[in-house]
């Protein structure tokens, strides 16, 4: 076998979204709106339910966890996104986009487990009501959440030790618009088939358990919401239902199609666009689908809005 012409690697070159100068502008514009706006959302979940003694609940708790979990991974990739889109400079240094793909998989992989876990939460609710203050007490809520990160975190570490520590001599042009496992691997100049498997592993105990977790847990509350009598009752859990499931299956979806896949499916121009729906386009959703919508949610912000009014108007009464 012919040794390698191995060269070293201290910075890689990251494809930006266009090289038009006014499609640059409209993508910095398009990204910058849902980077605010998943920010602002996800910021104002957390605030509401950390200030509103009736949100202090375990759905609320692991919803700002989701929530905190999507603003470190939409930041972890839209900035560097941002700059990368308008600039001429798209290099990221060796250990930047190692410190890159090792929070956007951690932080994904804590948001798969988290999402199994709400799942769960709410078929405690709805399936065993009775029970659900003792199943779901804080000490057993705080050690879930723990376990989620740590397991991911650890799980990542792997990762990130495995992919860094291959030979990249082929090219440092990663075609894509940050650093994640499959293009690094294509850029490798040795075989990555252990570290294939070794990510088809994690992925089938992390994410395709935690979906399956997810799917069961509401095949329960689908089958126990059958019970409901009331039309009304049932519509309004299945379309709380259905708008969960409908962002979990297009979350883990677009992550089984990265990373649970044979090497010879491998398309740049596709893969940047199925990245694209849990980098930035979920993080954004998440708020809204899980939170904003409810009932409680929107009560308590009313109920914040109505206070600073009420005290706006006080103070301008003494003016």
């Amino acid at each position: 076998m012919e040794p390698y012409n191995q060269t070293l690697t201290s910075s890689f070159i990251l494809l930006g979204l266009s090289s038009v100068p006014y499609l640059q502008v409209i993508y910095f514009l398009i990204f910058f709106l849902i980077y605010i706006i998943t920010l602002s959302g996800n910021v104002l979940l957390i605030v509401l339910v950390r200030t509103d003694n009736q949100l202090q609940t375990p759905m609320y708790f692991f919803l700002t966890n989701l929530s905190f979990i999507d603003i470190c991974f939409s930041s972890t990739i839209v900035p560097k996104l941002l700059v990368n889109t308008v600039s001429q400079d798209r290099s990221i240094s060796f250990l930047g986009c190692a410190s890159q793909m090792y929070f956007s998989l951690a932080l994904g992989a804590t948001e798969c487990i988290i999402l199994a876990v709400m799942a769960y939460d709410r078929y405690v609710a709805i399936c065993i009501p009775l029970r659900y203050q003792v199943i779901m007490r804080r000490s057993f809520c705080l050690s879930l959440a723990a376990l989620s990160w740590t397991v991911s975190f650890l799980n990542s570490v792997i990762h990130a030790v495995l992919t860094f520590r291959l030979p990249y001599c082929k090219s440092n042009l990663v075609r894509h618009f940050f650093c994640e496992m499959p293009p690094l691997f294509r850029l490798s100049c040795s075989d990555t088939l252990f570290n294939e498997v070794a990510v088809y592993i994690s992925g089938g105990l992390i994410a395709l358990c935690s979906f399956l977790l997810t799917l069961t847990s509401y095949f329960h509350i689908i089958s126990t919401i059958l019970t409901i009598g009331s039309n009304k009752g049932r519509s309004k859990v299945f379309s709380t239902c259905g708008s969960h499931l409908a962002v979990v299956s297009l979350y883990y979806g677009a992550i089984a199609f990265m990373y649970l896949r044979p090497r010879s499916s491998y398309s740049p121009d596709r893969d940047r666009a199925i990245s694209m729906l849990y980098t930035v386009v979920t993080p954004m959703l998440n708020p809204v689908i899980y939170s904003i919508r409810n009932k409680e949610v929107k009560g308590s912000l009313k109920r914040r809005l109505a206070r600073r009014r009420s005290m706006w108007c006080h103070r301008t009464t003494y003016i």
